[in-house]
C-alpha cells in the first residue's frame, strides 16, 4: 500500500461522458437540469420544515437532513463534471480527486444510516403512537441524526488508505467522479485486501440498515393488517409510502454496485447506475416526499399564499 511519486500520476482524467460523443451534450444538459432541480427540491423541503410550525415533527427534521444530505453528496460530483465539460477540461486533480471520493462515500454512507432512523420513526408513529412524543423526543432526534453523520463519516475512512496505492497502469478514469472500483482497476498495487475492507464495511453498514428497516416494517405491516377499517389501514400505509419507495430506489442501486464481487463488475454498467443514485434519486426525493405528504402540500401552499399576498383557503 506504499505511496510512489513516479508510479502515481498528479492528475487524473474523467471520462465523463466523452466517450458517447453523440449524447455528451444531450447527458450534460440532462444532469445540469437534475443538478437545479435537486437543489431546488431539497432546499425548498428544508425552508418548509424550518418555517412551518406544523412540520416541526421528529418525522420532518429526519426528512431536513436527509436533504442536506441529497444536496451535498450531489454536490460533491456534478459540479466538477458540469465544469469540466464547459472549460473543455477533464483532468482533477491526486488530491482533488480522493478528497471527492472521500465527501461522497460518507455523504452515501449518511443516507443509508438517516434512511434507517427513518425507519425506526415510522415504526414508533404506527406501532407504538402513544409512546411516540417520548419515544422520539427531540433529543433522540438529535441522536439519531447526529450518529447518522459521524458513523458516516468515520466509515468512509478506508477511502483515505486507496490514496496510498500506486496508479500506474492509467490516469484514465472511465467516469464522471472518482469512482471507488474505477481508482481500484488503475492500481498496479495488491488491492485485495482493501477490496475485502469494503466489501466488510459495505455489508456492515447495508446489512444492518437492512435489517433494522426490514424488522420495522415487518411490525409495521403487522400492525397496519390488524386495524379493522379499510381506511385506517390506508392512512396507516399511507406514511410509510414515501420512505418505502426512497429506501429501495436507494438500496437497489447501491447494492446493484457495491455488494457484488469485483469479478462481475462492468465500468460502464457502474457508470450507468451512478447517475441514478448520483443525480436522479436525490432529484426525485424531494417529490416523492411531498407529492404524497398532505402537511408538506398544505406547508408548500401557506408558503406561496404567504409569499403572493393572499387569503384564499389552503388547499388540503
Amino acid at each position: 500500500m506504499g505511496y510512489n511519486n513516479i508510479t502515481s500520476p498528479p492528475e487524473f482524467i474523467l471520462v465523463a461522458f466523452s466517450d458517447v460523443p453523440h449524447l455528451e451534450s444531450f447527458l450534460i444538459t440532462v444532469f445540469f437540469l437534475m443538478y437545479l432541480l435537486t437543489i431546488f427540491g431539497n432546499l425548498l423541503i428544508i425552508i418548509l420544515i424550518q418555517f412551518e410550525q406544523n412540520l416541526h415533527k421528529p418525522m420532518y427534521f429526519l426528512l431536513s437532513n436527509l436533504s442536506v444530505v441529497d444536496i451535498t453528496y450531489t454536490s460533491v460530483t456534478v459540479p466538477k463534471t458540469l465544469a469540466s465539460y464547459f472549460a473543455g477540461t477533464k483532468s482533477i486533480s491526486f488530491l482533488g480527486c480522493f478528497i471527492q471520493l472521500y465527501f461522497f462515500l460518507s455523504f452515501a454512507s449518511t443516507e443509508c444510516l438517516l434512511l434507517t432512523a427513518m425507519a425506526y420513526d415510522r415504526y414508533v408513529a404506527i406501532c407504538k403512537p402513544l409512546h411516540y412524543p417520548m419515544i422520539m423526543s427531540r433529543s433522540v432526534c438529535f441522536m439519531l441524526s447526529g450518529a447518522s453523520w459521524i458513523v458516516g463519516f468515520i466509515d468512509s475512512i478506508f477511502a483515505m488508505f486507496v490514496s496510498l496505492f500506486n496508479f500506474c497502469k492509467s490516469n484514465i478514469i472511465n467516469h464522471f467522479s472518482c469512482d471507488l472500483r474505477s481508482l481500484l482497476t488503475l492500481s498496479c498495487s495488491n488491492t485485495n485486501n482493501i477490496e475485502i475492507v469494503i466489501f466488510v464495511e459495505c455489508l456492515l453498514i447495508g446489512t444492518n440498515c437492512c435489517t433494522v428497516t426490514l424488522i420495522s416494517y415487518t411490525y409495521i405491516f403487522h400492525t397496519i393488517l390488524k386495524i379493522k377499517s379499510t381506511e385506517g389501514r390506508k392512512k396507516a400505509f399511507s406514511t410509510c409510502t414515501s420512505h418505502i419507495t426512497a429506501v429501495t430506489l436507494f438500496y437497489g442501486t447501491m447494492i446493484s454496485i457495491y455488494v457484488r464481487p469485483a469479478s462481475v463488475s462492468s465500468l460502464e454498467y457502474d457508470k450507468f447506475f451512478s447517475v441514478l443514485y448520483i443525480a436522479l434519486i436525490p432529484t426525485l426525493n424531494p417529490f416523492i416526499y411531498s407529492l404524497q405528504n398532505k402537511e408538506v402540500k398544505r406547508a408548500f401552499w401557506k408558503l406561496y399564499m404567504k409569499a403572493h399576498g393572499g387569503s384564499k383557503k389552503i388547499i388540503t
